[in-house]
């Protein structure tokens, strides 16, 4: 499969073929654009000062998968068990009752299915399926805290770390759900999630995760203008202005800082430098830590955003990554996908439906289309 244009800093991927290259529904992406869109998103900081964030203000409108009315928990347990018990599973029943029923009403069914069947309903998807697809339904089926907490035991498990899925967590989630991730990876593993968590990161680029980690961010909505301005300065002098850059300044004032206030500080920054925050952190530093301060200063700026960059990162090229891709929707699907989908159609020009279903094929595709909901 072939990606005509990237965004910005990337490459071009090779392409297999002008029929390839004519995918997308038939849509060309010229370069120029993507880097037009993907600028411009990041650099139009005034536009998120009075607007609401998913971090600071979650809200079920925003999602793609709402309560199903008439819910009744003992009859879809009985076309559950139907679509598992029988000769053969039955995928499309699983699609349709796990991806159209909100994370609460799974855990009802999800009750009710052990108090019938006396067996676990994750335990038996994972005999009964496999591969993505396993994944997606499984992720569906646990508490938003405790696929949270599963993701990250397996980003620390075995040799190396996946820092991207650290990374994406802690960027991205506020501290209730930092909070409630962390009682769940202790009741998961017995650990305390930061003691794990010391043994994996060091660095500056640890002691940032580390922050981030302990959930206590400023969460206040009142935004002090001289603070933000005494801020931006500070932020300006341990790194554009010096030779050699003090990461410490940026993770105190980045992973500390309320939303709103950040948000400030970023539009006070750009008057005192020239550049963007995030302009500057990509020029003075690397590695990890610039990795995660980036994340961090998108998820201040525009989560749905930050999060279809992520989707369209994990489809476009050769190969998908399909870790990436199944996490950001079971995650995403009950918060702000409606706000992703309209994102990802203003950067890329083309539906997250429509990209999915150029990229995904089979029951994993069928159940990713499903929660994305509707091709834009």
């Amino acid at each position: 499969r072939a990606v005509t244009s990237c965004p910005p800093g990337e490459s071009v991927l090779a392409g297999r073929g002008a029929a390839d290259s004519r995918r997308r529904d038939g849509n060309l992406l010229k370069s120029s654009t993507f880097t037009f869109a993907m600028s411009s998103v990041w650099d139009e900081l005034d536009r998120y000062l009075d607007s609401p964030s998913s971090i600071t203000t979650p809200s079920e409108q925003k999602g793609s998968i709402t309560a199903k009315a008439s819910f009744d928990a003992k009859s879809d347990v009985q076309a559950v068990r139907k679509a598992i018990e029988g000769i053969g599973t039955t995928e499309g029943t699983l699609i349709d009752i796990l991806t159209q029923r909100s994370n609460a009403q799974r855990q009802q069914i999800s009750k009710a299915y052990q108090e019938a069947t006396g067996r676990s309903l994750v335990a038996d998807l994972k005999g009964d399926l496999s591969g993505s697809f396993e994944n997606l339904l499984v992720g569906l089926v646990m508490p938003p805290a405790v696929y949270d907490a599963k993701e990250i035991i397996r980003a620390i498990k075995g040799a190396g770390t996946t820092d991207s899925t650290l990374i994406e967590i802690f960027a991205s989630r506020n501290n209730q759900q930092i909070r409630q991730l962390s009682d769940a990876y202790e009741s998961e593993t017995k650990r305390k999630l930061l003691d794990d968590l010391k043994q994996e990161v060091s660095g500056d680029y640890g002691k940032c995760l580390l922050i981030l980690a302990e959930g206590k961010r400023d969460e206040t909505t009142n935004v002090d203008d001289a603070k933000a301005k005494a801020d931006a300065k500070a932020l300006y002098e341990a790194g554009e202005k010096k030779w050699g850059t003090d990461e410490s300044k940026f993770i105190e004032i980045l992973c500390r800082r309320s939303i709103p206030q950040l948000r400030k500080t970023l539009v006070e920054y750009k008057s005192v430098s020239g550049k963007t925050l995030q302009q500057s952190i990509e020029g003075e530093m690397s590695g990890s830590l610039e990795d995660l301060l980036v994340a961090v200063v998108k998820c201040v700026k525009n989560v749905p955003a930050y999060f279809a960059e992520r989707l369209y990162k994990s489809m476009k090229g050769a190969g998908t990554d399909e870790d990436t891709l199944t996490r950001i929707m079971v995650c995403r699907s009950e918060i702000d996908m409606l706000e992703i989908r309209t994102e990802f159609k203003k950067l890329y020009g083309t539906s997250l439906h429509s990209f999915i279903q150029s990229d995904v094929s089979g029951d994993y595709g069928t159940g990713l289309q499903k929660i994305c909901a509707g091709d834009d």
